[in-house]
């Protein structure tokens, strides 16, 4: 079997589903796995519910009075939701979970299903959102990193990065070459770069 455990002091597992016999039989298996979990009886609460600053996946029942899940996970997007989708349904079909997974969800699992199908799915899909997770701090810190320059160095790595050269950066701006030199030094200082290759690279990853 596959061990959850490692998950559970950092991650968390959302079910929404409208039965609620459903619900607790998941409940059971999570917890039976040490995995934190909470439950929702539609979109709405789910929605409406603060939810912690940790890894997750959503195990969403296709088929809901009020919001369906298949039109809530096509609204996720807009919603800022990233989180990966489990579709379970005792109701589905093969253009229903091949218009789910077209739209981005991690698995499709049609009742009834093992229960290790559904654990080897959730492990999956905490793993895949720690790295989304992951990847989307470093870009905050970059990005933050590029913040802290003044405009002015901002200027100059923008042109530095086009491969002028000083004089020709410090003509453009209308400022001295010294300048131009103090700023780039402060800038490669902020950013902690060591060479023109990295500072290339960083600006390829960020919003200027």
């Amino acid at each position: 079997m596959t061990s959850a455990n490692t998950d559970s002091a950092d991650a968390i597992v959302y079910v929404v589903d409208d039965d609620a016999s459903v619900r607790a039989a998941l409940e059971d298996l999570l917890a039976s796995v040490g995995l934190q979990v909470q439950s929702f009886a539609s979109t709405a609460q789910f929605l409406s519910h603060e939810r912690p600053n940790k890894a997750a996946c959503l195990i969403l029942d296709v088929r809901m009075p009020g919001q369906s899940g298949m039109d809530f996970h096509r609204q996720m997007p807009q919603l800022g939701l990233d989180l990966p989708v489990i579709f379970i349904t005792g109701h589905g079909d093969i253009a229903m979970g091949v218009e789910a997974m077209k739209n981005g969800a991690l698995e499709f699992l049609t009742k009834p299903f093992r229960d290790q199908q559904l654990l080897d799915a959730i492990h999956h899909g905490i793993e895949k959102n720690r790295a989304q997770r992951q990847q989307a701090a470093e870009q905050a810190a970059r990005q933050a990193r590029w913040n802290s320059l003044s405009p002015g160095e901002q200027d100059v790595v923008r042109l530095v990065v086009q491969g002028l050269l000083n004089k020709q950066v410090a003509a453009q701006l209308d400022v001295s070459e010294i300048t131009v030199k103090v700023r780039r030094s402060h800038a490669m200082r902020k950013l902690g770069m060591d060479s023109l290759a990295e500072l290339v690279r960083f600006t390829e990853r960020i919003a200027m």
